[in-house]
């Protein structure tokens, strides 16, 4: 495969943890050691450069979601501070309410729930059971005349749901709800296109499937709403005129940079725009084609093991890149436990053992995950 030169994983490694942290291609690696080298030897002198490098990125991002430009796009430190960024922006009325599943990461639970200090109400939609059928439905039912707003991730963290994001925005946009997207689980593995789900928001940090550093990640705000959310965060990078330090009177940026108070994270920048330069080379519509294959194939294999009992939707359309399964006669711990000793990369999720292989992973290091996943014992 073209690019699996770019990944120089230790040969006794088999990395299938993408929905937790990545391990960096090799140009990202080379680009932080470029960058760190050149910030040793002179400083600041290609400032101006960085902020190309910065501006490209968002460039990046903008092509990665499909916004409609990127002036939509903010860098922000990770998806929990993006997630607050709209919890805390929103002017809420005593009796709102905001609907989630009962499936999402604490990320995107913890925020909403701490809205009850604002007389806002958080409605739990249990789509436990919805694996193959319809969770979406669910959530409407959870809805009402004082929602205002659905937050919902792409896929689950777990178990790897998938859910329908352009039924969901037609219905938020038809009831006049406010539309949030935890994308941190598809971004960079499936195509995710902003414009065709309707969402308001969305969020993703960069250590997942775009294969970038943890400590930065992005944030899209439409831009009718973004003089809409109130600022909680200032400082000199958030105003129109950030280069004027002599200013005396400001105003907020009219980009989505209104949203990045103070100086950016460039060493982070740098190495997440080489890990997005390999997504990009690599293509989006190749990038899920093999995605999606390594999760047929571990539907597959897991089917044909007598000790394994698949725990994700068996549903291709309703997964990405996550595949959760339990052994039949033994702990999720202490199988875990038994294939980190063996060095797989994997996550005890959902009840059971999370595997998350990219699109360069090899099938035969899945299989033989697998293999060892039916036959170990505790």
């Amino acid at each position: 495969m073209k690019y699996k030169a770019e990944f120089a994983l230790d040969k006794n490694i088999i990395y299938l943890n993408h929905a937790a942290v990545s391990p960096w291609p090799l140009r990202t690696r080379n680009a932080v050691i470029h960058f760190a080298e050149e910030n040793c030897r002179l400083g600041s002198l290609n400032y101006l450069q960085w902020i190309e490098t910065e501006t490209a990125l968002r460039k990046q991002l903008q092509i990665l979601i499909n916004a409609p430009s990127h002036q939509d796009i903010a860098l922000v430190k990770n998806t929990s501070e993006a997630l607050s960024i709209v919890a805390y922006g929103i002017h809420w009325q005593m009796g709102d309410n905001v609907v989630i599943t009962n499936l999402e990461f604490p990320s995107n639970h913890i925020v909403w729930e701490s809205l009850s200090t604002q007389g806002v109400e958080l409605r739990i939609a249990d789509v436990t059971d919805c694996t193959d059928s319809s969770p979406e439905q669910t959530i409407f039912d959870c809805c009402d005349s004082h929602t205002r707003l659905i937050s919902v991730s792409s896929v689950q963290y777990a178990r790897g749901l998938k859910m329908d994001l352009p039924r969901i925005g037609e219905f938020c946009k038809s009831q006049n709800i406010l539309f949030c997207v935890d994308a941190i689980q598809s971004v960079g593995a499936l195509k995710f296109d902003i414009q065709q789900c309707q969402a308001d928001f969305a969020m993703a940090d960069g250590h997942k499937w775009m294969l970038g550093p943890e400590g930065l990640g992005f944030f899209y705000c439409a831009s009718h709403l973004r003089d809409q959310l109130e600022l909680t965060q200032y400082g000199w990078h958030m105003v129109e005129d950030h280069g004027n330090y002599e200013a005396q009177h400001w105003r907020a940026a009219s980009s989505a940079r209104r949203f990045e108070c103070g100086s950016p994270n460039m060493l982070g920048i740098h190495a997440l725009n080489a890990s997005l330069s390999l997504i990009l080379e690599a293509g989006l519509t190749e990038i899920e084609q093999r995605v999606l294959r390594n999760t047929r194939f571990m539907l597959d294999e897991i089917d044909a093991r007598e000790n394994l009992k698949l725990l994700s939707p068996s549903n291709l359309d309703r997964l990405g890149g996550i595949v959760t399964f339990k052994h039949k006669h033994h702990s999720a711990n202490g199988i875990y436990k038994k294939l980190r000793q063996q060095n797989i990369m994997c996550a005890e999720r959902g009840g059971g053992i999370r595997f998350s292989p990219h699109f360069y992973t090899d099938q035969e290091q899945i299989r033989a995950a697998i293999d060892l996943a039916n036959t170990v014992t505790e």
